[in-house]
């Protein structure tokens, strides 16, 4: 088409050159224009409309080649389908064959296992009765050993009143003697001369404690009518109003104890709110030290033996990934050192001082704890501004510290105190 245009426009252009009038071969050389610029429009639209079909043809041959794979991917489908439909045949045929047999046994087995489950249900009966007999004899076991405490203080109570009784018999009969002796001295009479001279009758004499009470009586009435005290309204005065001093130096006192009593009770309280909140922080830090050593876990403190925090005790409960919750004593050698270790930094977090000392706590641990222990200790030299004295001869330890003292004894009898900064050690080497 170009080439035609082409030709036509050069044959327009001879026409033109051979027109005589050249308006009209302008006008003839427009038209030639104007068709050639018709052509090439046209000549564009083909050329696009080539570039579209021949898109159009990859992506039906793309489609054609994706079409392909999945009916390959569909055909190994149908296989796998087909040999699992084979299988799961199989499996019905043996399951049918299996069903066939079981429900050929004997109504024996069934009768077994109902027989079988009884016994079981029993046995569960039995043990759940054993357990209740269980706690009831621990309660009575309680309750005896309790019975028992009472009656062997109550025979140690009555041994003790024996021996006092016995005191006083073996006393009593001292002081009969003494008194017969004493009598027979004065009256040189015997006790059946004295009885007899007194009437006969022994239940006619007072006891002895009354009539010593009477003479006693009679002794303080004598002394009491001895020479006449000329300032005894004087000394009544006196002793009245050393009586109404006392009775105010009472009531001050009574009113100071008053005001102690309730003193106290304030500090007691004040004790109990500051013991519980300084109680409560310990837990806390307890528990996220004890999650920093272990990797996970749980740990807290409770308190024992009362609901008062100034009178009860401390009971630290544990329990390291992978175990139960338990008691101190329940943790290896290795636990039970980390576990008072975030104890102790825990009171420290909550209470810091300016110097911490610990004396070879790391013996008990291997070196992946000793890690632990070293990197919660330099958390805690960051965290706090407590200086930390550490005594140890492990070598992980030492290589974790920022200072080392030793002491030498580079001369027999003569030691000396040496000291190694790491850090400093180390800036020198790098």
């Amino acid at each position: 088409a170009l080439a035609e245009a082409t030709a036509r426009l050069a044959e327009a252009e001879e026409r033109a050159a051979a027109l005589p009038d050249p308006a009209a071969a302008r006008q003839a050389a427009r038209e030639a224009t104007a068709a050639l610029s018709a052509v090439q429009a046209a000549f564009g639209s083909a050329r696009a409309a080539e570039d579209r079909l021949r898109r159009a043809a990859d992506g039906r041959r793309r489609r054609l080649a994706e079409l392909a794979r999945e009916a390959e991917g569909w055909e190994t489908r149908r296989q796998v389908a087909a040999d699992r439909a084979g299988d799961l045949a199989a499996r019905r045929r043996a399951a049918e064959a299996a069903l066939a047999a079981a429900e050929a046994e004997p109504a024996g087995l069934r009768e077994r296992r109902h027989a079988a489950e009884h016994a079981a249900e029993a046995a569960a009966a039995a043990a759940r009765d054993a357990a209740e007999v269980l706690r009831a004899a621990e309660a009575d076991l309680r309750d005896a050993a309790q019975a028992e405490r009472e009656a062997d203080r109550r025979v140690a109570e009555a041994r003790e009143a024996l021996a006092r009784a016995e005191a006083l018999r073996l006393a009593a009969a001292g002081s009969a003697a003494e008194a017969l002796r004493r009598l027979g001295e004065t009256t040189g009479l015997g006790p059946a001369a004295l009885l007899d001279r007194l009437g006969g009758d022994a239940g006619a004499i007072p006891p002895a404690e009354a009539l010593r009470a009477t003479i006693d009586d009679l002794r303080r009435r004598r002394d009491a009518l001895g020479a006449v005290n000329l300032r005894a309204e004087e000394d009544a005065r006196a002793l009245a109003a050393e009586h109404e001093a006392l009775m105010r130096e009472r009531a001050d006192c009574e009113a100071a104890v008053a005001e102690l009593r309730r003193a106290l009770s304030a500090l007691n309280r004040e004790g109990r709110e500051r013991m519980r909140a300084a109680f409560e922080r310990v837990d806390a830090e307890f528990a996220r030290l004890f999650r920093h050593l272990f990797g996970g876990g749980e740990a807290r403190l409770a308190l024992v033996e009362g609901d008062d925090p100034l009178e009860a005790g401390v009971e630290i409960m544990a329990r390291p990934p992978g175990k139960t919750l338990g008691t101190l004593s329940l943790l290896s050698g290795g636990e039970q050192t980390l576990t008072a270790l975030a104890l102790i930094f825990a009171v420290f977090l909550v209470a810091p001082a300016p110097v911490c000392v610990l004396d070879e706590v790391d013996a008990p641990l291997d070196d992946a704890n000793v890690g632990r222990f070293c990197d919660l200790l330099e958390a805690m030299a960051r965290e706090t501004e407590t200086r930390f004295l550490v005594i140890t001869h492990h070598a992980v330890t030492m290589a974790r510290m920022d200072r080392l003292f030793g002491v030498t004894m580079a001369e027999r009898g003569v030691s000396q105190l040496v000291s190694v900064d790491l850090r400093a050690a180390e800036a020198m080497v790098a």
